[in-house]
């Protein structure tokens, strides 16, 4: 099963900032990749590891903002369906761009 977060929160401050970078951290370092900009998931083996792996975001939490958690089975991941636009880039990805010296 996967266990993904989500959270929002304020950035406005110094210490915001520093609150958002430390947590951002602490789920790198407890084994989360990043999804998206503020989504991160976990492959967790069974229920008691889940319901450490959440007590372990709930110490860590900072103290403002939403951190939320939801569990899903492997199955219900794996048919996550994945969407991507077109990239629109401002830079030229032709022979243009090429400097010979």
């Amino acid at each position: 099963m996967r266990v993904i977060v989500f959270f929002d929160l304020p950035v406005i401050t110094p210490e915001n900032r520093h609150n958002y970078s430390t947590f951002r951290k602490f789920l790198i370092k407890s084994g989360f990749i990043m999804q998206q900009k503020s989504v991160y998931s976990k492959l967790v083996l069974n229920l008691t590891n889940r319901d450490s792996v959440v007590k372990n975001i709930e110490k860590n939490k900072p103290p403002e903002g939403l951190v939320e958690i939801l569990t899903v089975t492997e199955k219900q991941y794996s048919r996550m369906e994945i969407i991507i636009g077109e990239s629109k880039t401002k830079y030229l990805n032709t022979d243009e761009r090429l400097v010979v010296l």
